[in-house]
């Protein structure tokens, strides 16, 4: 079975005019008004149905759907305005798995608020769980979209929506959403993918919450590509604070010299690459070098098959003639990939990452 951990609802083309009325109305209608005056059927279904084919197409059985993330809204005005279009968007998933329940399954929107607490999403994220039978959650690591004050993922803002993720049993795909700043929403998420990974492994955020379960979208951000970085500013702050690894530093580069066996180097060293595997990563790059570079990287176990398709990454790739979103095309043609690490990225780890997942 191959399953598709990162995907996104195909919105029907309306739901964008809902949006401009939302905000213009300043909370004169319900979410059921919307529902009632705009929502068209048929094309809730001619989406879902052309989703179905693209899935045909490349022998995906089941997806999981999110929200479209650069249409969040997450640092509008009005709590009430978010609250109401984030659960529109939540239930044209669920209509869009009522009408093909053994293709689909949900990962909630939330209504994160730039400024609010955290427990704001709350009521929708319990909604989207216990009443509608979603599996996961979408998560913005930077509800100011681009205005540069979010709080970390590290921060004790998120705590109690960790907490709560544990205590329901489903994980968060980070996610960033929409940017107003210098950068255009697409590099805006391998931006907060990055920060997100590099703020948590510096943390105690998994000895604090041990059940938490985090994807990392798009292959991690720059992370993979880039944790020599990270693993070398790790090392500076070790030695500068531990004497211990001062002097193991110290013993390495006179065994370097020297031609001397390299010793063995002090377990703190280890812990950025450890925290690293603490997280999960889509295979969400686009390009074969990258996704055979994070399968190195973190190994295959973190890795959980996901396309965003339908998405940005649509373009036919002039390597192979096929879309740049078939990535079962690449990952079937990775030589040091066996049968049982494939299984492992298109089913079995995204069945261990969200238990509540039932085929």
């Amino acid at each position: 079975m191959i399953l598709d951990a990162h995907a996104h609802l195909v919105t029907p083309a309306s739901v964008f005019g809902v949006r401009t009325i939302i905000q213009s109305s300043n909370g004169n209608h319900s979410k059921e008004w919307y529902i009632k005056r705009w929502l068209d059927e048929g094309e809730i279904a001619s989406n879902a149905a052309r989703c179905v084919a693209l899935m045909d197409a490349v022998g995906t059985d089941i997806q999981f759907l999110s929200p479209r993330p650069f249409t969040l809204m997450h640092s509008h005005h009005s709590f009430r305005d978010i609250d109401i279009w984030i659960g529109l968007q939540n239930d044209l998933i669920h209509r869009t798995i009522a009408l093909y329940p053994d293709r689909f399954r949900g990962v909630a929107g939330l209504p994160q608020m730039a400024g609010e607490p955290i427990e704001c999403v709350f009521p929708e994220l319990e909604r989207c769980v216990g009443e509608l039978g979603f599996i996961g959650v979408l998560v913005n690591p930077d509800p100011a979209e681009g205005r540069g004050t979010s709080p970390r993922l590290s921060d004790p803002y998120w705590y109690p929506l960790w907490e709560k993720l544990c205590e329901l049993e489903v994980p968060a795909l980070i996610h960033s959403a929409g940017c107003c700043g210098r950068e255009t929403y697409d590099e805006h998420f391998a931006t907060e993918e990055s920060l997100a990974i590099t703020s948590i492994a510096r943390s105690n955020v998994f000895e604090r919450f041990p059940d938490l379960k985090l994807i990392i979208a798009h292959g991690g951000g720059s992370v993979p590509y880039q944790i020599g970085r990270w693993r070398s500013h790790h090392f500076f702050e070790e030695a500068a604070n531990k004497p211990d690894v001062a002097s193991y530093f110290k013993a390495l580069g006179q065994a370097a010299e020297s031609g001397a066996a390299l010793p063995t180097p002090p377990s703190s060293l280890t812990t950025f690459d450890e925290k690293l595997r603490k997280f999960y990563f889509d295979t969400d790059v686009h390009n074969r070098d990258s996704l055979e570079l994070l399968l190195k990287t973190v190994g295959v176990e973190r890795c959980l098959f996901g396309t965003e398709r339908p998405g940005s990454g649509g373009a036919l790739d002039p390597a192979t003639g096929k879309s740049m979103e078939d990535f079962k095309y690449l990952i079937d043609r990775i030589e040091f990939l066996s049968d049982a690490d494939r299984r492992k990225i298109y089913e079995e780890n995204a069945r261990a990452v969200f238990p509540r997942f039932k085929a």
